[in-house]
């Protein structure tokens, strides 16, 4: 059962269909969970993931402290909750069941961009 942890967050932020919510290449001090909408995470000009209302995406930037790996692009109107560095880093400190959900989203989405890009 995947559980939402950032349901209680209410600093929200919105984006139009087709905004460019981060573009690779740019520093990362924030991640997002999706509460409404659909984001496009884009790599090359292509798309490698659709991001859904309680999926969440950026988190890459947090962990590695590097930059943006791929383009997050608003597929629809969405509405995102924002995540900061330091909330993220307390979850993953503080939940254990969040610190492995968050590697196994990680591991999922390195497997299916490399599926994406043509490697193993």
């Amino acid at each position: 059962m995947t559980v939402d942890y950032f349901k209680s967050l209410t600093d929200l932020v919105t984006f139009k269909a087709d905004d460019i919510i981060f573009d690779a290449g740019q520093p990362g001090d924030v991640m997002f969970a999706v509460r409404e909408g659909e984001v496009e995470i884009v790599h090359k000009g292509q798309v490698l993931e659709v991001c859904k209302p309680g999926d969440w995406f950026g988190e890459m930037a947090l962990v590695d402290g590097r930059n943006r790996a791929a383009r997050a692009l608003a597929r629809t109107d969405v509405t995102l909750a924002p995540v900061s560095r330091q909330h993220f880093l307390f979850l993953v400190q503080e939940t254990p069941t969040f610190a492995l959900q968050a590697m196994h989203r990680l591991a999922e989405r390195v497997r299916g961009f490399n599926e994406a890009i043509g490697e193993r």
